[in-house]
């Protein structure tokens, strides 16, 4: 009967440790000083033409614009014009506009930002939100886009690794201090 308690009591004891291991938030992937994930889940104009930022980031400059819908009225007025005229984009690396949409809706999205495609930006399709989900910027916009979407974010990226994040603290307003008031600081050296 001892031998059964003992038993029962260490059964116990390593289920709890084991539970304390257990979180249930997950971690936020993207923070300064932080990779790229490592995923071929990015599409360019077609579902058969696979980019991952990761590799294309590798080395040099870029920048990563996350919107959380192409033709959204915001993004598409204000927000990503805004990056795709700066007079500073030329000097900013690669630059990649993410939004969770397949790969037509992106490319066609672009032709509307960028119609002679002289900004350079590429436009990427997320289509399951996997690239987003992985940085830990997507939210729930089920109730503006019915389904998860991308919070609106930039961020600056060199040699692989981030070196500033913007990202609106309401997902996805344009009120007040935007992304478009923080372009000189993420388009500033050493800041």
């Amino acid at each position: 009967m001892l031998a059964t308690r003992r038993s029962a009591a260490t059964a116990i004891i390593r289920a709890s440790r084991r539970a304390a291991l257990f979180h249930s938030t997950r971690p936020s992937f993207v923070k300064v000083g932080d990779g790229l994930p490592d995923l071929e889940v990015l599409t360019e104009n077609s579902p058969g033409n696979k980019v991952n930022l990761a590799k294309e980031l590798k080395e040099g400059k870029g920048l990563i614009i996350g919107s959380p819908g192409a033709f959204s009225p915001a993004c598409s007025a204000a927000y990503v014009p805004g990056f795709a005229n700066h007079p500073k984009l030329t000097g900013a690396g690669k630059v990649f506009v993410v939004s969770v949409n397949d790969a037509f809706v992106t490319g066609a999205w672009s032709k509307v930002i960028d119609p002679e495609q002289k900004s350079g930006i590429r436009f990427l399709g997320d289509a399951n939100g996997e690239f987003t989900k992985a940085l830990d910027l997507d939210f729930d916009a089920s109730s503006i886009f019915g389904n998860h979407r991308s919070k609106r974010y930039v961020l600056v990226i060199e040699d692989g690794k981030v070196q500033k994040t913007f990202i609106e603290p309401d997902n996805t307003g344009l009120n007040g201090k935007n992304m478009r008031d923080k372009a000189p600081r993420i388009f500033a050296k050493g800041s």
